[in-house]
């Protein structure tokens, strides 16, 4: 099993900034919006669907890859689902999802009455513009509280969300999130009075007819698969493209309907409409559909959580204090390889080429040191910063701190 997420190291302020990514797209949504619901294209399951359990599953992928990969052109499996073709990666995250190419195996009809309501468009902005990302989430509070995964927005410096019906754009901020269970909670800014999806909180039964919905592909529009519920209870290990490591899901719901690139955070819909999970994973292997949701009674139980403000050895709240540069060790001391253009360092006159010597008072000669004092700081604290530039000029100047890509 393989998932394809960047957790390139690119070290800006001591944080890692992994690419966010959201699930490659089969066929393009048709978006024909009204304020009471949309339609949108549904994908009928391939001839191809395997219905194994988790433990015999093809490739998972998580979407996009690592950073610098460009992407593949279209290819067509015997199953029919399309690839992602072109546009590839930049540093971190996808900047233009192809379309893919449908095979001969699929059939593509219109999805009839399908609710959308709530269900919102993520477009994330990752490391302070190295890179982009798309996925989905679920409005749960008419006052802007949304749901998605946090592999979404893990990256991210800046997040936006589009209500597909109306074309309104929100600012978000993630008020925090479970990375064990991929979940992220985020809050639109002045939002109030919107449309929410109806949750079902029972438990889902094997067979059950269920519709995948989600920003397929990242190409800002809803797109629907149909399928059965093939398992509950799954757990599955995903891997990075780049062999750097693995990742554990747990008790998710596994479907025969084909999950995407850009579905990550949608709905998995049940026969009546309502939301009993989140899209999370999906299979690498274009000759099986295969798709895995976390119950939505786990997503609600992460929300509770951060909604509270209740912080634990998973449940992160916030986002972390940064500088807006990049830097690296040499020779105990710590080298400022690059400044984040109108960021905090910048802005107080730090250059790249410089060696940072002091934080808050205290001399940093390690990564860790540096590391340690931004731990007790906010984004928004201002502290002073000593630096010795190129020609060994000493500067001190207050830095504003501002915020780091999400962790």
């Amino acid at each position: 099993m393989e998932y394809l997420l960047s957790l390139a190291a690119r070290l800006v302020i001591i944080l890692t900034a992994g690419a966010s990514f959201a699930l490659p797209a089969i066929t393009d949504g048709s978006a024909e919006s009204t304020t009471e619901q949309q339609s949108v294209t549904a994908t009928d399951p391939t001839t191809d669907q395997s219905g194994q359990s988790s433990q015999q599953a093809p490739e998972i992928t998580w979407y996009p890859g690592p950073s610098g990969q460009s992407g593949q052109s279209g290819q067509t499996g015997p199953s029919g689902q399309g690839r992602p073709s072109g546009g590839g990666q930049a540093g971190g995250g996808w900047q233009d999802w192809g379309s893919g190419t449908a095979g001969q195996g699929q059939t593509t009809t219109e999805a009839a009455d399908v609710d959308t309501d709530g269900i919102v468009l993520i477009d994330t902005i990752i490391d302070y513009g190295t890179g982009a990302a798309a996925g989905t989430g679920l409005v749960i509070d008419s006052d802007g509280i949304v749901v998605t995964n946090h592999h979404v927005v893990e990256g991210s410096t800046e997040v936006t969300v589009t209500i597909p019906a109306t074309g309104e754009e929100y600012q978000a901020e993630v008020l925090g999130y479970d990375s064990t269970a991929d979940v992220a909670v985020l809050q639109l800014e002045g939002a109030s009075g919107l449309e929410t999806v109806t949750l079902d909180t029972d438990p889902v039964t094997t067979g059950a007819t269920v519709t995948t919905v989600g920003n397929a592909n990242g190409g800002g529009e809803l797109v629907a698969a149909a399928g059965q519920i093939t398992a509950t209870g799954a757990d599955i290990t995903v891997s990075n493209e780049d062999g750097s490591g693995t990742s554990p899901l747990y008790d998710l719901i596994e479907v025969d309907a084909a999950m995407v690139a850009g579905d990550s955070g949608g709905a998995l819909l049940d026969a009546d409409g309502e939301v009993v999970g989140m899209n999370v994973a999906g299979s690498s292997d274009s000759r099986v559909s295969v798709g895995y949701a976390i119950p939505i009674t786990t997503v609600l139980d992460v929300a509770e959580d951060v909604l509270a403000g209740e912080a634990s050895d998973t449940v992160t709240l916030g986002r972390t204090a940064a500088f807006g540069i990049t830097v690296t060790p040499s020779r105990n001391q710590v080298a400022i390889v690059a400044v984040v253009e109108g960021g905090p360092a910048a802005t107080a006159g730090i250059t790249a080429g410089s060696y940072l010597t002091a934080v808050d008072g205290q001399t940093v000669t390690t990564l860790d040191d540096v590391a340690a004092i931004l731990a007790d700081h906010a984004p928004g604290d201002s502290v002073q910063a000593s630096w010795t530039d190129q020609t060994g000029t000493t500067h001190t100047a207050t830095v504003t701190l501002g915020e780091a890509p999400l962790a």
